[in-house]
């Protein structure tokens, strides 16, 4: 699948800045219509017949010779059709400054990390997660201390007073984000949430034009462990927060019990930018939402060097000015 312009024909993609379709070529808006479907099979461009290399769990990606974006159908269907996504708020041209004034705060950051033919390489995916909701009953029992001290004269008083503590609380989930896809890491992909979930639509195909896409790689059961840890650090949060005020508390008892009710698949929007330094990979990860960036910066040693050695130089000239002076 790919979606053509009604008015000159070209490949229309989705503008996340306008938040909706835009031809490239002619500049129209919503003018989109869906070509014809490739009858060759998934790994054949439906424009221009060419054979492409799909990947395992690819939804959506670009040609290799016409450039044009393709949705796989089958991977947009059936159970592979998510219930919602969350579409591009942010540009290309957006993260691309974002990745700039990160890099810009690092002193001795490699010159081309932030150079236009290496930013160009950022590419917007649609990354798949399993959305959980859950039902949580919280237990807390315990005891909390309180200490008052005083003075009378030359006497100095201590009072401990004990109370017991008990919270029982119903505390519902709804969405809790687990990325199902084996490529991104879990570890960053938690890092760049949040996401503001009131902006999620129902699935269409045509916010995926112009972006690549992958499927769930793993069903809902096999990682919803990791929502379910998510849930329980929530809760215990939140029970440790409503007896905050006692000098000290001694557990006695503490249960959470969570309770799966739904999982739903849905997309969300991620710009990746791997830059690569001295043959080792530095990737930034781009909230599309948000703008929220994550990546470690590399530090140049050439530069260091320099640095260092045009410090210590004008350290001696100073040094040698002054000691001329003085004698």
């Amino acid at each position: 699948m790919f979606f053509q312009c009604k008015n000159c024909g070209g490949n229309i993609v989705y503008n996340p800045e306008k938040q909706k379709m835009v031809c490239p070529f002619c500049e129209s808006e919503g003018t989109e219509e869906k070509g014809e479907k490739s009858s060759y099979g998934m790994g054949i461009c439906p424009n221009c017949h060419g054979e492409i290399p799909l990947e395992q769990f690819t939804s959506a990606m670009f040609c290799p010779y016409c450039n044009t974006s393709i949705i796989v159908d089958e991977r947009v269907e059936g159970e592979y059709q998510p219930r919602r996504i969350l579409p591009f708020k942010l540009g290309k041209e957006a993260c691309k400054q974002l990745i700039k004034d990160r890099c810009k705060k690092v002193l001795f950051a490699p010159a081309d990390v932030m150079s236009e033919a290496r930013l160009d390489s950022i590419q917007g995916i649609y990354v798949p997660y399993w959305l959980y909701d859950y039902e949580t009953e919280a237990y807390y029992e315990g005891e909390g201390s309180q200490i008052r001290k005083w003075r009378s004269g030359d006497m100095e008083y201590t009072e401990v007073s004990y109370y017991e503590i008990v919270r029982s609380m119903d505390i519902p989930y709804r969405l809790v984000p687990a990325d199902a896809s084996i490529k991104m890491p879990d570890d960053v992909m938690n890092l760049i949430e949040p996401y503001d979930y009131k902006e999620f639509v129902p699935f269409e195909e045509r916010f995926m034009s112009g972006f690549n896409g992958e499927v769930y790689n793993m069903p809902s059961g096999e990682i919803k462990h990791r929502a379910e840890d998510k849930v329980k650090r929530s809760a215990d949060g939140i029970l440790e927060s409503s007896y905050s005020g006692y000098a000290n508390v001694r557990t006695i008892q503490k249960n959470i019990n969570i309770h799966e009710q739904e999982a739903s698949y849905g997309l969300l929007p991620v710009w990746v930018y791997d830059y690569s330094y001295r043959g080792k990979s530095y990737p930034f990860y781009v909230n599309g939402q948000t703008g929220k960036v994550v990546g470690k910066v590399p530090v140049s040693l050439s530069k260091a060097f320099l640095y260092a050695t045009t410090l210590f130089a004008c350290l001696t000239v100073i040094i040698t000015g002054i000691s001329t002076l003085i004698f």
